[in-house]
């Protein structure tokens, strides 16, 4: 009798342990899974390349995601094959640099989904190829308009939506590994992506009280239509794999994942900071 105590208090201790795996095992899976359950993000220039990656990822990853371009094509586009893969969303045709296209955008992600958690500035331009001190006066001021000092206005406007959640909230600025090492094609653009990250270091002081992280992503170079520049021909490719260490050009998910992370209570503690992946090119000033 007492042997068969024994063994059965054992049974159940061992069920108990095995139960207690379980529910880790669950618990990571669910995690991994759905980090951004119940979330809506707000991606700008989200319909193709690295933009449309981050606002797929997200929205696999369970939040609720609004894509937004230049034009309508493109954003019906956008969310048709987003649709598709199961992710909830919308599209808003948003100029950033329009008063009233950022206002609707936000105001749309709100009357759809009922709030805002997650802002990524992910628009950029880039009108001229060149050292920096070729740029034209039109060229730089197109380049900052929008690359700077609408990246500052879509946080500004943002922010009376992300604290309506009163839970916290995410803003992400997608800068660019040329903004530590600038590129000689692109001096005007590489000094506006270095202004993000002053940007980001300022906007993230200010708002960590209210645990409101800023942070910033350094993609090295994605093999993207925007890059085209530094790939697409066969000189200008050769020369900028020469540069990174792991030999390849990055893909756009693989920015997405670092923007996931950034958003996700992953990275609870994380605030000011760049993220730099750039397959080990140099990143630092």
């Amino acid at each position: 009798m007492i042997m068969f105590r024994t063994m059965l208090n054992q049974s159940l201790v061992q069920s108990s342990k095995m139960n207690a795996l379980n529910h880790q095992r669950n618990l990571c899976s669910q995690v991994s899974g759905k980090r951004l359950q119940g979330k809506v993000a707000v991606v700008t220039a989200s319909t193709d390349g690295i933009g449309f990656a981050i606002a797929e990822r997200l929205g696999q990853e369970g939040a609720k995601v609004v894509v937004s371009s230049r034009k309508e094509k493109n954003v019906a586009g956008a969310v048709v094959q987003l649709a598709k893969a199961g992710v909830d969303v919308i599209g808003v045709k948003c100029h950033v640099g329009n008063a009233e296209d950022r206002k609707a955008l936000f105001e749309k992600a709100v009357e759809r989904y009922g709030g805002i958690d997650i802002l990524v500035s992910n628009a950029a331009v880039n009108p001229e190829v060149g050292a920096v001190l070729d740029a034209s006066e039109q060229a730089w001021d197109k380049i900052f308009e929008v690359n700077v000092k609408c990246s500052f206005l879509l946080a500004k406007e943002v922010l009376p939506y992300i604290r309506k959640r009163g839970g916290g909230g995410s803003i992400v600025f997608v800068s660019s590994i040329a903004g530590f090492q600038p590129f000689s094609l692109l001096g005007a653009y590489s000094v506006s992506k270095t202004a993000l990250f002053g940007l980001t270091k300022a906007a993230s002081q200010d708002l960590a009280c209210e645990n409101i992280r800023v942070n910033c992503i350094a993609p090295g170079i994605v093999k993207t239509k925007f890059a085209a520049a530094l790939h697409e021909s066969e000189s200008a490719r050769d020369q900028a794999l020469e540069k990174i260490p792991m030999g390849r050009f990055a893909q756009s998910h693989e920015i997405a994942g670092v923007c996931a992370f950034l958003v996700s209570d992953d990275a609870s503690y994380i605030t000011g900071e760049t993220i730099v992946a750039s397959g080990g090119m140099p990143s630092r000033l």
